[in-house]
């Protein structure tokens, strides 16, 4: 299998921690989205990472697709199947995910509009938003699991791609999940290998 991606994409990276945990090798392949690569639209026509391809050729994209496809085939490692902890596995999942959607919007405010058509009243919502969700993860994180579900790799990913691009602006007021992104990484050192970087 393949999965398409770029190493800083914090969805690419929960996608490749599942893959670890899952005990499955994936070939890598880094791609640029903003050059809209036919390798890429033509797996995905939204032209979004990750994609994973499959031996059969089939793609499936979105993370939340590709890491319940890899639990589903390869014996469920990542996703509880008892409802308390699914429940709680997948809202952590969801809230992460929500933050991470709300912070990518503020960068990409930053990244792709002229200066002079940023619009600082939604890039402030948008923050607003991502704070939030950081704040209930902060009060329920919990401790770091002896085996991580999708919850704790989507957390995992966003609090290391916070460390990429919002560096300085999250931390402080957050010291709990700070403490657990780097006691999670400690570990589990084959998740650190994936994590998103520069």
């Amino acid at each position: 299998m393949r999965l398409l991606s770029m190493p800083a994409s914090p969805y690419s990276a929960k996608a490749r921690m599942a893959a670890v945990l899952c005990d499955i090798g994936v070939e890598k392949v880094a791609v640029d989205t903003g050059a809209e690569p036919e390798e890429l639209t033509s797996a995905n026509p939204l032209g979004k990472i990750p994609v994973l391809i499959l031996d059969d050729g089939t793609a499936l994209y979105d993370s939340r697709v590709i890491c319940e496809y890899l639990d589903r085939t390869f014996g469920n490692p990542i996703v509880p199947q008892g409802d308390a902890e699914w429940r709680e596995a997948k809202r952590l999942e969801a809230t992460a995910d929500g933050v991470l959607d709300a912070a990518i919007l503020v960068l990409y405010e930053g990244r792709f509009r002229p200066e002079e058509k940023h619009h600082a009243p939604w890039t402030d919502r948008q923050w607003r938003k991502a704070l939030r969700g950081l704040a209930i993860l902060e009060a329920e994180i919990g401790e770091v699991p002896a085996r991580p579900t999708i919850g704790h790799l989507s957390v995992a990913a966003l609090t290391s791609w916070l460390d990429l691009r919002f560096a300085g602006k999250w931390e402080a007021a957050h010291p709990r999940l700070r403490q657990w992104n780097a006691d999670f990484f400690a570990a589990f050192p084959a998740l650190d290998a994936v994590k998103p970087r520069l």
